[in-house]
C-alpha cells in the first residue's frame, strides 16, 4: 500500500455541525470537524455612498424645521452616522474653506486690481505735505483756509460710511468697487484742470468717497483670505509705495515750476486704470463667494437678503453703529489715520518755519515718512501675525511717541528726517494688524457693515486731524503739529486697550 492511501485511511475530514470526537481505538479514524459557519451577513443595509443621494431638502420646509423633526433616508427620524452626512448649512461654519491669494486662480487678478487702488489712494493722501506751500502761494490763502481740503475728504469719507450697506446690496460688490473708481477719476478731474478754490474742496470729497468705498472692500476681501495679517500687509504696502512715489513726484513737478494741480493727472490716470482691472476681475465675485465677508455665506444669511429690504440694510448699519467693536475700531483708525496724515501733511511745514528747510529738499522728508511705512508693512506684518497684533501694536505705538517727541524736541533738520522716518516704519504695519484683528473679533453678520464703517468713519480721522492741526497752526505755529499726534497715539492706545481678547465672536 503506498503511503499516501495508508495516510487517507487513517484521518478523515468531514463537514458536519456535530462536536469533535476522537475514537479510543488505533484502528478507528480520527475525525475533525470544522467550526460553524458565520451568521448571515443582515438584509436591511444602508449604503454609505449614497447617503447623500436620498436626502431631499425643500426650502419651503425650512420654515416648519423648529416644529418637525427632519426626515432621513428609511422613514426614520433618527440621525445619520455623523462622518457619512453631507456638510449642511448648519454645520458649514465648522469646516468653513478659507480661499488664497493663489486659489481661486481668479484671486491673483483681484489682489493686482485691490493693490492698484490702495496704490492711487497712496499717491494721493501722500501729496497734500509737498503741494500745500504751493497752493498757498497759488490761491493766497493761509493755513486755516488750505486746510478745508482735508474738511471735504472728510464729508466724503462719512458720506460713504453712511451709503456703504445701502449701495452693497442694491448694486453688488463688484459694481461699488468699479463706482469707487469711477468717482475717484470725477474727483482727480476736479483738481487737476484747477478751479476756484471751493470746487477743489469739492473735488476732494469725492477723493475722499471713492478712496472710502475701495477701503473698505479692499480691506474685507484681503481680510477673508488665509494668513490675512500678511495679506493684507501687502494690501497697505501698496498703500506705502503710493505715499513714497506721490511726494517725490510733487516735489519733482511743484519745484520744477509746473503747475502744483498737475501732478492730479496721475491720479486720472490711475483711475482709468483701476476701472478696467477692478471691473474686470471683480466682475460675477459676488456670485462665487470670493469679495470678501468671511467666505461663502450660509444658506439662513441667503434668505435673510432675499427677505430684507432696505429698511433691513439700515437696520443693520444701525445695528453695527452700536456694536461696541466697531465704535472702538473707528475711534482707532481716525486717530491712526489723523496721526499718519497729519505728520505727512505738516511735517515739511514744521521743518520750513521752525527748522529752516528749504522747500525744494525738505519736501522728500515726506517721501522718507512713507518709504518707512512700506517697509514696515511689507516686512513687519507677518513677525507682528507671530508674536500676537495686539501686543505688537501697543509695543510701536509708545515706540512712535517717543520718537515723535525727538522730532518736537532735538533742533536738528537731519536727525529729525530720520526720526520721522523711523516713526513711519513703526506705524505702517498698524494698519494691516488691526484689520486683520476686526476681521476675527466681528462676527459674520456685523463684518461687511462693521468694516466698511470703520474704514469709513475711521479714515475721516485723515482728514478732521489735519484740519484742526492746520487751524491751531495758523493760530501758533506748526510746531502744535507734535502735541497734536501725541494726543492721537494716546488716543490709538486708549481704545486698543479696550477692545475684546481675540477669540471672542460677537455675534
Amino acid at each position: 500500500m503506498d503511503p499516501s492511501s495508508l495516510f487517507k485511511s487513517l484521518v478523515v475530514v468531514e463537514s458536519t455541525e456535530a462536536t469533535p470526537s476522537r475514537s479510543q481505538s488505533r484502528g478507528d479514524s480520527i475525525s475533525i470537524h470544522t467550526a460553524p459557519q458565520l451568521p448571515e451577513k443582515p438584509t436591511r443595509t444602508l449604503s454609505r455612498a449614497n447617503t447623500a443621494l436620498n436626502v431631499n431638502i425643500d426650502l419651503h420646509d425650512l420654515t416648519n424645521a423648529k416644529t418637525s423633526p427632519p426626515s432621513f433616508p428609511g422613514g426614520t427620524t433618527t440621525p445619520l452616522e455623523l462622518e457619512s452626512c453631507p456638510q449642511t448649512p448648519h454645520n458649514q461654519d465648522a469646516a468653513e474653506v478659507v480661499q488664497t491669494v493663489w486659489e481661486p486662480h481668479m484671486n491673483r487678478w483681484r489682489m493686482a486690481a485691490v493693490c492698484c487702488m490702495i496704490f492711487t489712494d497712496g499717491i494721493h493722501d501722500s501729496c497734500a505735505g509737498p503741494l500745500i506751500p504751493y497752493m498757498e502761494t497759488d490761491y493766497d490763502i493761509e493755513y486755516g483756509t488750505v486746510s478745508l481740503i482735508f474738511v471735504g475728504a472728510a464729508i466724503g469719507f462719512v458720506l460713504a460710511a453712511s451709503l456703504l450697506d445701502v449701495l452693497r446690496h442694491k448694486l453688488g460688490r463688484a459694481r461699488v468697487i468699479s463706482l469707487s473708481t469711477i468717482i475717484h477719476l470725477l474727483g482727480f478731474l476736479g483738481v487737476a484742470l484747477r478751479p476756484p478754490f471751493p470746487v477743489v474742496v469739492v473735488a476732494y470729497a469725492f477723493i475722499g468717497m471713492g478712496s472710502a468705498l475701495n477701503i473698505a472692500f479692499s480691506n474685507l476681501f484681503c481680510g477673508s483670505l488665509a494668513n490675512a495679517t500678511t495679506v493684507l500687509g501687502g494690501m497697505h504696502g501698496s498703500y506705502g509705495i503710493g505715499g513714497t512715489v506721490g511726494p517725490l513726484a510733487a516735489t519733482a513737478m511743484a519745484g520744477s515750476g509746473i503747475n502744483w494741480s498737475k501732478y492730479y493727472f496721475i491720479g486720472v490716470g490711475m483711475s482709468i486704470v483701476n476701472f478696467c482691472i477692478a471691473t474686470w476681475s471683480f466682475w460675477g465675485a459676488d456670485d462665487d463667494g470670493t469679495s470678501g465677508g468671511g467666505g461663502h455665506e450660509t444658506l439662513v444669511e441667503r434668505l435673510e437678503e432675499m427677505d430684507s429690504g432696505v429698511g433691513g440694510k439700515l437696520g443693520g448699519l444701525l445695528a453695527a453703529l452700536k456694536s461696541m467693536v466697531v465704535l472702538l475700531g473707528s475711534l482707532f483708525i481716525f486717530s491712526y489715520q489723523g496721526a499718519e496724515v497729519s505728520i505727512s501733511g505738516w511735517v515739511v511745514s514744521f521743518l520750513i518755519n521752525v527748522r529752516g528747510g528749504d522747500p525744494a529738499s525738505v519736501g522728500y522728508v515726506t517721501s522718507g515718512f512713507w518709504a518707512g511705512i512700506t517697509i514696515g508693512r511689507f516686512l513687519l506684518a507677518n513677525p507682528a501675525q507671530r508674536i500676537g497684533e495686539k501686543l505688537f501694536i501697543y509695543i510701536v505705538t509708545v515706540a512712535s511717541v517717543v520718537f515723535e517727541l525727538l522730532v518736537w524736541l532735538v533742533p536738528n533738520l537731519i536727525g529729525n528726517a530720520v526720526a520721522v522716518g523711523i516713526i513711519g516704519l513703526l506705524l505702517g504695519p498698524v494698519a494691516p494688524c488691526s484689520a486683520a484683528v476686526f476681521m476675527k473679533i466681528l462676527g459674520r453678520k456685523e463684518r461687511v457693515s462693521g468694516m466698511g464703517i470703520i474704514s469709513a468713519f475711521g479714515s475721516s480721522g485723515g482728514a478732521v486731524a489735519p484740519f484742526t492741526t492746520g487751524l491751531l497752526a495758523q493760530a501758533k505755529g506748526t510746531w502744535v503739529m507734535h502735541p497734536v499726534v501725541i494726543g492721537l497715539l494716546g488716543a490709538m492706545l486708549a481704545c486698543w486697550f479696550g477692545l475684546p481678547k481675540l477669540g471672542k465672536r460677537r455675534e
